[in-house]
């Protein structure tokens, strides 16, 4: 297992209120009540109907695995750290995000793995969102 850097994310007005909750360990999505669209990446509008009549909920943080590759050979502030994964999980609200998988051998990662949120912190005051495999 590789360790993977946690370099602090861009924050906007946007996403401000969604980086915020991961300093508590709370993966926000957002859901549009227009349309009943869930929402990922955070945004002021719904991409399926245009509103901005938005809320936003915490989010369970299980998933599974949709697709992934394995990097071997990281580039930039990831040259350090190869192998990792990153995938797109499909989270259990239906949204699918890009992602780390952590905290398993990178040949053992399979489409279809369950898997949930787990936290690293950027030491700026939220964390990133990574995943684990679940049992």
């Amino acid at each position: 297992m590789s360790t993977l850097p946690n370099p602090a994310p861009l924050v906007t007005q946007a996403n401000k209120a969604f980086w915020d909750a991961t300093a508590e360990g709370r993966f926000q999505l957002q859901r549009c009540n227009a349309c009943d669209t869930v929402l990922w990446f955070p945004r002021r509008q719904c991409p399926s109907c245009w509103t901005e009549n938005i809320s936003t909920f915490d989010a369970s943080g299980k998933g599974i695995i949709y697709s992934f590759a394995v990097i071997r050979k990281g580039a930039m502030l990831y040259k350090e750290a190869g192998p990792f994964v990153v995938a797109y999980v499909e989270l259990a609200e239906g949204p699918r995000v890009m992602t780390n998988i952590v905290e398993c051998d990178v040949d053992a990662v399979k489409v279809g793995m369950p898997v949930e949120v787990v936290w690293h912190d950027t030491g700026q005051g939220n964390a990133l969102y990574r995943f684990r495999p679940t049992a």
